[in-house]
């Protein structure tokens, strides 16, 4: 099956709320885990789960669980990569708007 077939907006929109769901569960696993004192998620897997498109369950968790709120540079990281996305999208818009696409 070709790749772009898959490419629908259903299937986009389905595999965003996905990692935004696990970006989220990921923060408080992580926090709840912090508080046991056990084996943690890493902040580069929290980073990496924001930069697929989970930046808005990163944010959400982080605000929710009170978790990795004052880290730094964790919270400069995770700022960078919300701002990268938001000029993605926009660059991608005005591609779209100018009748980039196919």
């Amino acid at each position: 099956m070709d790749l772009l077939a898959l490419l629908t907006p259903a299937n986009i929109a389905t595999a965003l709320i996905a990692v935004n769901f696990c970006a989220f569960a990921a923060f408080g696993i992580d926090k709840a885990r912090a508080e046991q004192g056990a084996w943690r998620i890493s902040e580069g897997t929290l980073l990496r789960l924001a930069l697929i498109g989970g930046t808005p369950g990163a944010y959400a968790g982080r605000a929710l669980f009170r978790h990795k709120t004052r880290k730094q540079p964790f919270s400069g990281q995770l700022h960078a990569i919300a701002v990268l996305q938001v000029v993605g999208g926009a660059a991608l818009a005005v591609w779209l708007g100018l009748g980039g696409a196919p």
